[in-house]
């Protein structure tokens, strides 16, 4: 199936290091799915980055950005090789909310969610490394992205999910033709090693259950976020509000504002701010107990995001971005989506998390300077899984001019 795939456009990427300690390093392939085998321990499980030739990037690789294709491809040189087609992912919109407040709006990918950054380069990985197939363990927004993006590559896909995916999701998965695999949520991850094991599948999503390692290319999809928040604000945001579950996302834009300054584009990364929901929060947890915490999750509807143990990505981003772990409760997130909704945006409650922050934090007077502040925004509110419980609306006689008019002031 591979070689039916186009030629990836040019990477510089070099190699893979440990998160735990960046002197041990690894070819660039295989890609690490499990994260560094040397410097993890059986209480800490460290995750790999990729590694680029930096000095080798065009002085005008940011200027001329606009000009080259939408998708991946435009920063094709400072992602892993792209072995398998895109679907124009990336380029969502930054809308303005109100004076100096920002949306960067991930529901306008192509499966509707901020996941389309991570999977065209996880399922890149999957192609270039011949696998016959992927595998994902996911109730949400990954699956339906990686069996998108595994249907584009020609490659096979098994979504390990659970009994109550949200209906759209379960449309998508079997539109795109996923076999679709739901088990009880705690024997999600030994039937997902077993099908790595015995089919050869690529594992796109995490494969370490005691502490979130995920994929080591995957999460250098999410750089393009700070990438496109930089090219078109101008300049780096005073903070960044990250909707934020095993730390991936926040990562990605870590690292890209990161490479910002690295080359010389920007002079700091901004303060990031990962919102948790207040019933679990794993990253609040381990910055309040400054060791890798599982915590328990109570009754949450932000499914996307309730995660009892986070992963090392998380704490890189926050120690080097100077923010703060922020716990959002289901009012609050729910207060911001409709807040979004009173701008055109419909997102999923988890997706609200980034704003909900933010009116958190003004609310407790906290401000660090001047500058924009962006709030991600992950998915479509066609996600949640609450979507059909209210019900269709009554149906309205148009004769009924008083019946009229009770729905026109509701």
């Amino acid at each position: 199936m591979t070689s039916q795939l186009p030629a990836p456009a040019e990477s510089l990427a070099t190699g893979q290091r440990s998160l735990g300690d960046p002197s041990v390093r690894y070819p660039l392939w295989p890609p690490l799915t499990e994260g560094c085998p040397v410097t993890s321990t059986d209480s800490v499980a460290y995750p790999v980055e990729v590694d680029y030739a930096y000095d080798k990037l065009p002085a005008d690789f940011f200027a001329t950005a606009a000009s080259r294709p939408r998708g991946h491809e435009r920063w094709a040189p400072l992602l892993p090789p792209l072995h398998a087609p895109g679907l124009a992912e990336g380029g969502t919109p930054l809308l303005p909310l109100e004076d100096g407040v920002w949306l960067k709006d991930e529901s306008r990918n192509p499966t509707w969610s901020h996941k389309d950054r991570l999977n065209r380069v996880a399922v890149s990985a999957a192609a270039g490394a011949g696998a016959a197939g992927v595998v994902v363990a996911s109730s949400g927004n990954h699956g339906a992205s990686a069996a998108a993006f595994a249907a584009r590559a020609g490659l096979r896909c098994a979504v390990v999910t659970s009994a109550d995916v949200p209906p759209a999701v379960d449309a998508f998965l079997r539109a795109y033709g996923a076999a679709v695999l739901p088990v009880p949520i705690e024997q999600r991850w030994s039937l997902l090693r077993r099908i790595v094991e015995r089919t050869g599948y690529h594992p796109v999503s995490n494969l370490t259950p005691a502490a979130h390692t995920g994929h080591g290319f995957g999460p250098e999809g999410y750089k393009t976020l700070a990438y496109e928040i930089f090219a078109e604000l101008g300049t780096v945001p005073r903070a960044v509000f990250v909707p934020t579950g095993y730390g991936e996302m926040l990562f990605g834009a870590w690292k890209g504002f990161a490479e910002l300054v690295r080359l010389g584009y920007a002079e700091r990364v901004p303060r990031l701010y990962p919102c948790e929901p207040a019933a679990g929060g794993p990253l609040a947890a381990t910055v309040r107990a400054g060791a890798l915490t599982h915590v328990p999750v109570g009754p949450t509807a932000a499914y996307a995001i309730a995660c009892p143990v986070g992963g090392h990505r998380g704490v890189v981003a926050l120690r080097e971005s100077g923010g703060g772990a922020l716990l959002v409760t289901d009012e609050e997130m729910a207060v911001a989506r409709a807040e979004l909704a009173r701008n055109g945006v419909w997102a999923e409650l988890s997706a609200a998390a980034g704003l909900a922050g933010l009116r958190q934090q003004v609310a407790r007077g906290g401000r660090e300077g001047d500058g924009p502040v962006v709030c991600v925004s992950t998915s479509s509110g066609f996600k949640d899984r609450d979507l059909l419980a209210p019900g269709p609306s009554a149906v309205v006689d148009p004769k009924d001019w008083a019946g009229v008019e009770r729905r026109l002031r509701g």
